[in-house]
């Protein structure tokens, strides 16, 4: 057994990683159906922006699954592939919550509020069963971004409600929205980066004579 460090990154290929991630793809399939109702149901533009989000963190932790143990070259096409994912998640949740910016209505706070504290028990639970695998390769922290990423929205959800139901107003729920994007384009950008750098240093072990 060596005693040196090693830099490679975990790949996710141990059958602890694997039962976690089917534990969180259900987590999440669970919470996409309830807050995407309760969105439209309560007119809420968080709620459906997070509920996109969970929608995503499905697919994408679905995808983890598939590549795992296959080539580093795969895993980082994947990882790319996710962050495609997310800057689309963005772009549909900016575009759902610009049209929502002119009609004015509030939606129903107390929904709001209730949906947002049960999703972030769900998300606080996913943190809490990736916590030890959050510094992988590209693949693997991807799935860690998209769970903090959810926790970190469902605390805004509720904040966002309670500020609706003080004001009366639409607003907080579309800013928070808007924020939500910037947050969902934040990661993607790291995740694409990160995949892009694997990427190339598998480019360039591969081909050691090319400069």
């Amino acid at each position: 057994m060596s005693c040196c460090p090693s830099d490679q990154k975990f790949d996710g290929s141990s059958v602890a990683y694997r039962r976690a991630l089917w534990a969180v793809i259900f987590i999440n399939l669970v919470m996409f159906v309830v807050e995407i109702s309760a969105g439209f149901a309560s007119g809420s533009q968080s709620l459906k922006a997070d509920a996109l989000d969970f929608a995503g963190d499905t697919m994408t932790y679905t995808i983890s699954l598939l590549v795992i143990g296959s080539a580093l070259a795969v895993r980082a096409k994947a990882a790319l592939f996710k962050g495609g994912l997310l800057f689309a998640i963005a772009i549909a949740v900016l575009s759902m919550t610009l049209l929502r910016a002119f009609s004015g209505e509030p939606p129903v706070a107390e929904t709001m509020g209730i949906v947002g504290f049960a999703a972030l028990l769900a998300n606080a639970i996913s943190v809490l069963i990736l916590l030890k695998w959050r510094d992988g390769d590209a693949n693997v922290r991807s799935v860690w971004l998209c769970s903090r990423n959810d926790a970190i929205g469902n605390v805004g959800v509720m904040i966002a409600g309670g500020l609706v139901a003080l004001t009366g107003s639409a607003w907080p729920d579309l800013i928070l929205a808007f924020v939500l994007a910037g947050i969902f384009t934040r990661s993607a950008w790291s995740i694409c980066s990160q995949a892009l750098s694997e990427l190339r240093d598998h480019s360039s072990t591969a081909n050691p004579g090319e400069a």
